[in-house]
């Protein structure tokens, strides 16, 4: 077996959690270290895992020598700080989405990890998961025809406490960064280009952040792509690719293990690929077959593409007037 790569976990909250039971499947990885800024949660996440380090401070995770590559789970706020840290460390990084709040950070990510010749990718796992890999195959064979609208939808019913980290502003709050990015990104996953229009809408909760949201792309051969996201709707969080012979239907498509591929409104096929895990350790291995192969960046989600993804993101809450504290 190759030496095992050693990843250091930075903020042990319930993505942390997920990423560990993920890395835990895969015998080449090991979780050398977590840290958090309240000293028991680190112990208790490392006693779960069987971790060998827990610090009371990001600084001390990141000094430690033993630790290869980073996954920043931290509020999105603290993901620009942390992952400059861990760079001007030397440490590789993999930062949880969105990478940066906005395009600012991102460029400057991007910048300091080829200068410092580390690894840095941001972690939408999405891209990973074995059934968007299958529904690529049906997709290039022309099975469903030409595709001309993609539908997408990322909503649920959440908190109506307004302290909460999903509206606030301090924290990055609403339903875009959180949730609305997933639709986005897999339209740029379906159509590989910046749409040539753009229209869009959303719901301001009372703390200033987008509490409900549409979005609405035009391309230049016609396509269209018409997407949402909610903390205020029980939603279909489902997404559809819908083709000139026919479509293809991804429930729950952020997280998926199953895609129907329907001709002519029957079920031409029905594709199951449960996790090993929790999802996010395909991800994982992806970072680490980069990291054995020599490569700073992923080939299947580039570091252009966490900048042209922000870049829209900025786009749509210049838009609704969404300004978050420091920008």
């Amino acid at each position: 077996m190759a030496t095992p790569i050693r990843w250091g976990i930075l903020g042990p909250g319930k993505i942390a959690h997920k990423f560990a039971q993920g890395l835990q499947t895969l015998p080449d990885a090991v979780i050398q270290a977590v840290a958090s800024r309240d000293k028991a949660r680190s112990q208790e996440f490392a006693a779960e895992y069987g971790i060998i380090n827990a610090y009371d401070s990001y600084e001390a995770l990141v000094a430690d020598p033993e630790v290869d590559i980073v996954y920043v789970a931290t509020p999105h706020t603290f993901h620009y700080d942390l992952t400059m840290m861990c760079i001007e460390a030397g440490k590789h990084v993999l930062c949880e989405k969105p990478m940066g709040i906005n395009a600012r950070q991102v460029q400057d990510m991007i910048c300091a990890a080829r200068e410092k010749q580390v690894y840095l990718m941001e972690g939408l796992w999405t891209y990973f998961l074995p059934v968007w890999k299958r529904i690529r195959e049906w997709l290039d064979a022309g099975l469903i025809g030409d595709v001309r609208l993609f539908q997408a939808d990322f909503s649920f019913l959440g908190t109506d406490d307004l302290d909460s980290r999903l509206y606030n502003p301090g924290l990055a709050g609403g339903a875009l960064l959180d949730i609305g990015i997933y639709p986005i990104v897999m339209s740029y996953w379906l159509f590989g280009r910046n749409p040539i229009e753009v229209a869009s809408l959303a719901t301001l909760s009372s703390t200033g952040v987008d509490a409900s949201s549409a979005y609405l792309f035009k391309y230049d051969g016609g396509e269209m792509a018409v997407l949402n996201s909610s903390f205020q709707v029980h939603g279909p969080k489902e997404a559809v690719i819908n083709g000139t012979k026919g479509r293809i239907r991804v429930p729950l498509f952020w997280k998926t293990e199953e895609a129907f591929l329907e001709i002519e409104d029957e079920v031409a096929e029905h594709f199951r690929a449960p996790h090993t895990a929790t999802g996010l350790e395909y991800e994982a291995a992806a970072a680490m077959g980069d990291l054995r192969a020599g490569r700073l960046e992923s080939e299947i989600f580039r570091q252009a593409d966490s900048l042209r993804l922000v870049s829209m993101l900025d786009r749509l809450r210049a838009d609704w007037g969404v300004i978050y504290p420091g920008e």
